[in-house]
C-alpha cells in the first residue's frame, strides 16, 4: 500500500483524555478513535492488528479441536432469569426492552446462550466432548470507562466453551485451553504469567488469569521467589500462624483515646504495634450489615469477603450507618458488645490475645480483648489481603509483587449452568446427567493494548512482528527524484511479491516527518532509500526495536529483511 492512500491520521499532541501509554499511542498513531466514553472505532491500522491477533487465536483454538461459531449480541432476559444472573450481574448488564416490552440485554458473556443451545442439541454421551468458540462484541456498562481499550463498554472477545461428560474430561479440556492460551500470548510477543484467580460473576471452581506484566496494569499479582506459584492478590491465601497456647489472657479494660481513630494513631497513643489492634470495618450487603475484622496491619480483601458472605452487593458502610450499628463515630467501632449484626473475622483475628479494639463510643478503646471470651465470632473466614514479603502458601519462599493486565481467563464451571438450565445428556446406562462445562475468554482489543504497554518508547509503538500492522515501511527520501523513487518502488514491490507486508511512504513530506510517523506507528523495520541507492546501490535498514541501522546493498535488502523479521517473529 501507498501511505498517501492509507487512512493514518497521526497526531502530534496527546489527546487530553489519554492516561496510559497504550491509550495515548493508539490514538496518536491513528489506530483508534473515540466514539463515546468506553466505545472506540478501530481505524484500518488498528483493524489489521486486531485481525492478526484474532487469526492467531483461531489457529490455536482450532489446533486444540475448537469449532468456531457466532452467537447473538442480543440476549433474552428469560435465559438470564433462568440461570439466576439477571439480578446478580448488577448495573454493568446493559438492559433494554423491545417494542413488545420484552426484556433483553447486550451480552457481556455467553454462558446462558451457549448452554441453552447445547441442551437442545446434546442428547447422548456419544456427542461429547465439544469445544465451541466465537469472536464477537461484548458489552458492559462500566461505571468509569478508562484507559482506552483496557476498560471499555464495548469490546471484542473470544470465548470458548467446553462440554464434557465428567470432571476428568473437563480437566483435559482445561489443560488444552491452558496450552492454547500460552501459545496465543507467546505468538503475540507478550511477556505474561498465568495466575490463580477469583472466578467473579462467571462462577465455577478453578480459574486462571493470563496476566501481561506491565506497570500500568490494574491488577496486582503475587508470585513466589522460589517456586512457580503465582496468583491474583484477590485469590492469595496464606494460613494464619497458630495462637500462643501459653499466653496469659489479661483483664479487659476501657481506656480513653481522645482523637485517636486510625490504626496508626491508636498504636502510637497506646504504644502498641498495629498487629496488636483488631480493625473493625462495617459493611452493607443487599441482605444485611456485617462487621468484618482483620488485624490492624492488614487490609480487607473485599472479593474474599463478598464470596464468604455469598451476597449480591457489598459496600463499605457510610458514617451514619456505622454510628447506628455501633453507637460510635468511624474509627471507634469494635466487636465487644456489638449487637444486632453478624461478626466475620479473619483467622488471624480469631487467634489474637490481649488485642486492642474500638469501644463503640467516641474517644475510647478496649485493651486486652480476647476473641471468644469478650466477643463471639459468627464466621471465621480468610478475608484479608496478602502482601508481598509474606511466606509462599506452597513452599518456604517469599512472595513478590508485580502489576499485570488481564488479557485472558479460563474457568472450570462444572455443572453451574448446565444444572440450572437443564443441559443434560444420557450416559451409557441411559442415566441423565448434567453436562460438565468450562469457559475460556480472551480480550482481543485488550491484548492489542497490552502489547503496546509492553512494547513502546518515547517515540512510539514497537510492535511485535506477528501482530504489527505492516512489517516494513519503505521511505524514499526525495519522492521527486525519479530514480530514487523508482528504486524505492522496486524494493517495495519485491517485498510484497515475497509475502512481506510493506508500505511505501510516497507522501510529499519532509524525511523527518516520515521518520517520526514510522516510529510512532511502530513498523518493525524501516528501509530508507536516499542518494546512496542511486549512486552506490546502498540503502539503510533501521531496526525499530534495537535502534540499529545497517547499510545494505539493494540486492541484499530482501534477504536481510527476511532474516530480521524471521529472527523476531
Amino acid at each position: 500500500m501507498r501511505v498517501s492512500e492509507l487512512l493514518i491520521p497521526t497526531l502530534r499532541e496527546t489527546p487530553a483524555e489519554a492516561e496510559i501509554a497504550s491509550h495515548k499511542l493508539l490514538l496518536r498513531a491513528g489506530f483508534i478513535r473515540k466514539t463515546a466514553a468506553g466505545i472506540y472505532t478501530y481505524l484500518p491500522l488498528g483493524m489489521r492488528v486486531l485481525r492478526k491477533i484474532m487469526n492467531i487465536i483461531r489457529e490455536e483454538m482450532d489446533r486444540q479441536g475448537g469449532q468456531e461459531m457466532l452467537m447473538p449480541v442480543m440476549q433474552p432476559a428469560e435465559l438470564w432469569l433462568e440461570s439466576g444472573r439477571w439480578h446478580v450481574y448488577g448495573p454493568e448488564l446493559m438492559r433494554f426492552k423491545d417494542r413488545h416490552n420484552r426484556d433483553f440485554c447486550l451480552g457481556p458473556t455467553h454462558e446462558e446462550v451457549i448452554t441453552a443451545l447445547m441442551r437442545g442439541e446434546i442428547k447422548s454421551y456419544k456427542q461429547l466432548p465439544q469445544l465451541l468458540y466465537h469472536i464477537g462484541n461484548k458489552y458492559r456498562d462500566e461505571r468509569r470507562p478508562r484507559f482506552g481499550l483496557m476498560r471499555g463498554r464495548e469490546f471484542i472477545m473470544k470465548d470458548l466453551y467446553s462440554f464434557d461428560r465428567d470432571e476428568e474430561g473437563l480437566d483435559k479440556s482445561y489443560q488444552k485451553m491452558y496450552e492454547a492460551y500460552t501459545n496465543v500470548f507467546k505468538r503475540c510477543g507478550l511477556t505474561f504469567r498465568p495466575v490463580e484467580a477469583d472466578s467473579g460473576a462467571i462462577g465455577g471452581s478453578t480459574t486462571h488469569e493470563f496476566m501481561v506484566l506491565a506497570e500500568s496494569g490494574e491488577a496486582t499479582i503475587l508470585y513466589c521467589d522460589s517456586c512457580d506459584y503465582a496468583a491474583n492478590v484477590e485469590k492469595v491465601s496464606v494460613p494464619a500462624a497458630g495462637a500462643d497456647p501459653n499466653a496469659e489472657k489479661l483483664e479487659i479494660k476501657e481506656v480513653s483515646t481522645p482523637g485517636a481513630h486510625t490504626v496508626e494513631q491508636v498504636a502510637e497513643f497506646l504504644d502498641v504495634e498495629p498487629h496488636q489492634i483488631i480493625k473493625t470495618l462495617i459493611y452493607k450487603t443487599d441482605q444485611e450489615t456485617v462487621a468484618a475484622l482483620v488485624r490492624g496491619d492488614r487490609e480487607i480483601n473485599e472479593v474474599k469477603l463478598y464470596n464468604a458472605l455469598n451476597c449480591l452487593s457489598l459496600e463499605l458502610a457510610d458514617a451514619k450507618t456505622v454510628e447506628q450499628v455501633s453507637g460510635a463515630p468511624v474509627g471507634y467501632a469494635g466487636p465487644v458488645n456489638l449487637k444486632g449484626i453478624r461478626i466475620i473475622a479473619d483467622p488471624e483475628v480469631a487467634q489474637m490475645t490481649n488485642a486492642v479494639t474500638g469501644a463503640n463510643k467516641g474517644d475510647a478503646h478496649f485493651i486486652n480483648v480476647n476473641p471468644g471470651r469478650d466477643f463471639k465470632i459468627d464466621m471465621v473466614e480468610d478475608i484479608r489481603l496478602v502482601a508481598a514479603g509474606e511466606k509462599c502458601p506452597k513452599c518456604d519462599g517469599r512472595l513478590l509483587e508485580a502489576k499485570g493486565i488481564e488479557v485472558g481467563q479460563i474457568f472450570k464451571l462444572g455443572d453451574k449452568y448446565s444444572k440450572v438450565l437443564k443441559a443434560h445428556f444420557l450416559d451409557e446406562d441411559g442415566r441423565e446427567k448434567p453436562i460438565i462445562m468450562g469457559c475460556y475468554g480472551i480480550g482481543v482489543g485488550r491484548t492489542m493494548a497490552a502489547a503496546v504497554e509492553q512494547n513502546h518508547d518515547e517515540n512510539g509503538i514497537i510492535w511485535p512482528v506477528n501482530i504489527a500492522p505492516y512489517h516494513v515501511v519503505v521511505i524514499p527520501i526525495n519522492v521527486k527524484d525519479e530514480e530514487q523513487f523508482k528504486a524505492a518502488e522496486n524494493i517495495y514491490n519485491k517485498m510484497v511479491e515475497n509475502g512481506i507486508e510493506a508500505v511505501i511512504d510516497d507522501r510529499k513530506e519532509r524525511p523527518g516527518v516520515k521518520f517520526k510517523d514510522a516510529d510512532l506507528i511502530g513498523y518493525p523495520l524501516r528501509v530508507v532509500v536516499g542518494k546512496k541507492a542511486t549512486e552506490e546501490n546502498v540503502v539503510e535498514v533501521y531496526n525499530r526495536r534495537t535502534g540499529e541501522t545497517v547499510n545494505i546493498n539493494t540486492e541484499d535488502v530482501l534477504n536481510t529483511v527476511q532474516k530480521l523479521l524471521f529472527a523476531r517473529a
